[in-house]
């Protein structure tokens, strides 16, 4: 019988693919730093934007953000893939700040690190988890965000119920000494894809876990359009978006929904798949969109989005795209302080 190492070593990997001068051009120029001119796009009458990159220090996202017209955006505030953190000066620290307040950016959300799974079953990751979520935590406060989001994790090895409890205790954990509540900044449980040994997956499990957690620290909740309809649940009939909004707000309430990923999906209606696509490009299409940022109920949330930038603009086009939605009867675009 072959070995693992054996079946490595047969294995053919197809070459990597050789890029044309154009094709290089154009995935080098996708950061609006190297394309936008003159002034930015107007903020849009909610707070609408996307996740942005801190390429060249963090302080540029901010950049990026208002060179895209958003007057909300979200961050990592690491390497999203890796354990290690990366180091925060107070200078970069002011530099955002200094930023924000300039170009009256707000509120800016950081999301957590995809590695960091407090409901693990195995010690050794769970002990780095309970860390990392608290450098997470450490890097927001410097960072003065309003929000930072994560993902409850998975369950596998465990029940559900068992997870939920741990990761209130992981929380708990990663948060004492700290003082949240006299800070500006909120955890953001956001919901997930469905997929089968995750938490999340219902507006139930996040409401559960938000009673668990509300003696703990500040907490909201941050609904993924994408994770909502992969899931399982209609936003795209008529009647099946208000069933859906009413399911969310007997469940977690809306007015606890402090943010909102706006995002299409690549794949149908409960396929439990994560793929997101240009706003009106997918599954979901427009009218989800244009109601959920028509409602009166979800006028106080930031929308962000977390679209693929596949070339040039893509960025500011869904953001536009979103801007576009909003009824003229809203409030006249301004930048509003954070």
């Amino acid at each position: 019988m072959p070995t693992e190492e054996t079946v490595l070593k047969r294995r053919t990997y197809s070459k990597p693919k050789v890029l044309s001068l154009p094709e290089r051009k154009r995935l080098s120029m996708k950061d609006v730093l190297l394309w936008s001119e003159g002034e930015p796009p107007k903020p849009g009458p909610r707070k609408i934007g996307i996740h942005t990159s801190t390429a060249g220090g963090v302080a540029m996202a901010a950049e990026r953000a208002y060179r895209l017209g958003a007057n909300t955006f979200q961050i990592f505030s690491s390497s999203p893939r890796q354990w290690k953190p990366y180091s925060l000066t107070e200078e970069q620290c002011g530099e955002l700040c200094r930023l924000r307040e300039k170009y009256a950016i707000g509120p800016m959300a950081i999301h957590s690190s995809y590695l960091v799974n407090l409901a693990s079953a195995t010690p050794e990751f769970h002990r780095k988890s309970v860390i990392a979520f608290r450098g997470e935590l450490q890097r927001a406060l410097a960072l003065k965000a309003e929000f930072l989001v994560l993902h409850p994790g998975s369950f596998r090895g465990r029940s559900r119920e068992e997870g939920l409890e741990l990761v209130a205790r992981s929380i708990a954990e990663a948060t004492q000494g700290l003082e949240l509540e006299k800070s500006n900044l909120r955890v953001l449980i956001e919901n997930t894809a469905g997929a089968e040994f995750s938490l999340g997956g219902s507006f139930d499990q996040v409401g559960h876990l938000l009673d668990y957690l509300r003696p703990v620290c500040p907490v909201g909740a941050c609904i993924d359009t994408c994770h909502t309809h992969v899931s399982g649940y209609d936003i795209v009939s008529e009647a099946g978006w208000h069933e859906t909004m009413q399911k969310l707000d007997e469940t977690i309430g809306l007015k606890n929904v402090m943010a909102w990923h706006c995002n299409d999906a690549k794949d149908p209606r409960g396929s439990k798949r994560d793929r997101h696509e240009h706003v009106g490009k997918g599954t979901i299409g427009l009218e989800a969109f244009r109601m959920l940022l028509n409602d009166p109920r979800t006028e106080h949330a930031a929308f962000i989005a977390e679209t693929p930038i596949e070339n040039p603009g893509d960025d500011l086009r869904n953001i536009e795209t979103l801007k576009s939605l909003v009824e003229e009867a809203q409030a006249p675009a301004t930048r509003k302080r954070a």
